[in-house]
């Protein structure tokens, strides 16, 4: 089983769980469409979702909403880190027996999947002790035992024999942990510091990171080829670079200083980290195969411009986009609708706009006298496609937009007197983009989800 580094509660509750079809994964997005989980279905077997939780109802939901993507769930109560602790998350809950409990049970209740958690031992014995026979009563499958204190870090030895006495006074499986580099360097290392604790089986943490050759029973590969290979996946699945570059770290370790290591150390992105290893070719051919799919994907986007129309769905439509070049510097459509409205007594518009996951656009749709309208083609950012959505409703009012050429003598007017104005006036202080303070829910869409927003 692969348990991965802890996620906190919070940034998961805000994300959305988006089918990648380019990728081929599913994947747990943040509403700054920042990917928190990337998961896949060769691994949903394999994968222990670990959580940073301080909350029972919080954990549930995440819970709930990875349970079908993983193999199990864990809390982390053994992380002594201050981005955990001051959350009252990780060790910090070892001081709080009862909240454990409640986390625990919670989970075991709520849950379809197996769950487990992770701590470090008490100052003494008697109190581990009865910490861990109080989680095992809560009903987890397996705990996994850090063989250090809170306040102890990797250079202090691991203390074998709390870990043993935990594993012969309970009858749940225990999962030593915290062995690397003292006693694991190699497989086989594996197996006896199982045996050292008594334990059912044995967690690696940096010793993987060091190679993860390391669960390989024909021994270490050679740290270039596990370098190269974990290169390719990351870039196959589109791994952030920084995540990327942070894990050649731990690797290289004391070879960071190499020339390769400074190359390492100076990239900037997935295309940088390959050049310096050998990989630029591959990156390059990846990142083709990559656009390709995603152009057959999009394939079925609209190219030219036509006459706006009404959809079933009531939203008036048409294939536009916003080209800065072709109009005035001053003058926006967004500013021209929002001109009119203000001539003809009408609420301002309001913008809802959402960026597809699969390629990362953003589509708008802008709401007029109850009438909602949109382009049908999405574009790279938020506000182009704001300025889109403006575009149809304008010329499906045969209103002017702003284009090059064109006569719109209020918005002009105003704006050469605007530089005149008492500042103290309404007027003046009035934005003048106040469309901008509209409400703009961000919603990321699953590209096999049928909604107004993508219907054609």
């Amino acid at each position: 089983m692969i348990a991965l580094q802890e996620l906190i509660d919070l940034k998961m509750l805000q994300c959305k769980r988006i089918i990648n079809e380019v990728l081929g994964t599913v994947d747990f997005v943040a509403p700054d469409d920042r990917v928190v989980f990337r998961t896949c279905e060769r691994e949903q077997n394999r994968v222990v979702f670990q959580m940073g939780t301080s909350d029972a109802e919080r954990a549930l939901a995440v819970a709930r909403l990875v349970e079908n993507d993983v193999a199990g769930i864990d809390v982390n109560m053994g992380c002594p880190k201050e981005y955990s602790t001051k959350g009252g998350m990780g060790a910090a809950l070892l001081s709080d027996p009862d909240k454990i409990e409640k986390i625990l049970s919670t989970l075991v209740k709520g849950t379809c999947r197996p769950v487990t958690c992770k701590i470090r031992i008490l100052p003494s014995l008697e109190d581990t002790l009865n910490l861990v026979k109080r989680i095992e009563r809560t009903g987890i499958a397996a705990i996994a035992v850090h063989g250090r204190k809170r306040e102890e870090r990797p250079q202090h030895p691991v203390s074998c024999d709390v870990i043993k006495a935990i594993a012969d006074a309970l009858s749940i499986p225990v999962i030593a942990n915290g062995g690397s580099h003292d006693h694991i360097q190699q497989y086989l290392d594996i197996e006896d510091f199982r045996q050292a604790t008594a334990a059912s089986s044995v967690m690696v943490a940096r010793a993987a990171m060091w190679n993860p050759s390391i669960f390989l029973k024909e021994g270490l590969r050679p740290l270039e080829e596990v370098m190269q290979k974990y290169i390719r996946y990351a870039v196959q699945y589109d791994n952030h670079y920084t995540n990327t570059k942070y894990c050649l770290c731990q690797m290289l370790r004391e070879q960071l200083e190499s020339p390769q290591g400074k190359l390492l150390h100076a990239a900037q992105s997935s295309q940088e980290i390959c050049e310096a290893f050998g990989l630029g070719a591959f990156y390059e051919e990846t990142t083709r195969r990559l656009d390709a799919l995603r152009a057959r994907l999009l394939a079925r986007m609209p190219d030219e411009e036509g006459e706006p129309a009404e959809d079933a769905s009531g939203v008036i439509k048409m294939a536009v986009r916003f080209d800065r070049r072709a109009y005035t510097p001053q003058i926006t459509p967004k500013m021209c609708l929002l001109e009119w409205c203000r001539k003809e007594k009408l609420a301002q518009p309001v913008y809802e706009t959402v960026q597809r996951p699969l390629d990362r656009l953003f589509c708008s749709v802008v709401t007029v006298a109850k009438q909602k309208y949109q382009s049908t083609l999405w574009d790279k950012s938020k506000k182009l496609a704001e300025q889109a959505a403006a575009i149809v409703c304008l010329r499906s009012q045969g209103l002017p937009e702003g284009r090059l050429g064109e006569e719109s003598p209020s918005l002009l007017k105003r704006k050469r007197e605007a530089p005149d104005q008492d500042p103290g006036s309404p007027r003046a202080q009035e934005p003048a983009l106040s469309g901008e303070l509209c409400k703009k829910p961000f919603v990321a869409l699953t590209s096999g989800e049928e909604t107004p927003l993508e219907s054609r």
